[in-house]
């Protein structure tokens, strides 16, 4: 009989030790993401004359952030290198996207073909724009769409320190 009470202590010995293990495993998930995407839950300021949206740098440097596309959650990376802002191939399904003409683009990675194609609906925060040109890249790689000046030239963007203001003037 103590034979098999200490076998059932050190089994649940090792189910603790895991459950640990799994539960620190969760903890630091979390904080990698909140560290890769600071601005998960975007806040917008009203006022009668502008609406506008603080971003935090992530620890690379860049301003990644989440928004929406045609209603759906998506994560964004402001790119002021991108002409035209561009989306993984492997959203078009999900964002219900149409492939229009075909064209070349030239990225960091090269010469690449895009498609053309319109989002009905972009939003940063509670800012929203319509009718919004875009390509999709069926060979990008990235998670996230890159946000081109197509759409950063309707705002006035103001960096300070690691926050950029993202601001719609009515």
């Amino acid at each position: 009989m103590a034979h098999s009470t200490k076998k059932l202590g050190m089994m649940f010995t090792a189910a603790a030790w895991i459950l640990g293990f799994l539960l620190l495993a969760l903890v630091f998930s979390k904080i990698l993401d909140q560290q890769s995407n600071p601005n998960q839950s975007v806040s917008t300021l009203q006022t009668n004359d502008f609406q506008e949206v603080v971003l935090t740098r992530n620890r690379s440097g860049h301003y990644r952030f989440d928004g929406e596309v045609n209603r759906q959650k998506v994560t964004f990376l402001v790119d002021t290198g991108a002409t035209v802002t561009a989306i993984p191939g492997r959203l078009q399904q999900v964002l219900g996207l149409q492939r229009g003409p075909a064209t070349s683009v030239s990225t960091a990675n090269g010469v690449t073909t895009a498609y053309l194609t319109r989002l009905d609906q972009l939003s940063i925060g509670e800012i929203e724009l319509f009718d919004v040109n875009a390509s999709i890249i069926p060979g990008m790689e990235v998670g996230e769409i890159l946000l081109g000046m197509n759409v950063l030239k309707h705002f006035e963007l103001v960096q300070r320190g690691d926050q950029l203001i993202i601001r719609q003037y009515r």
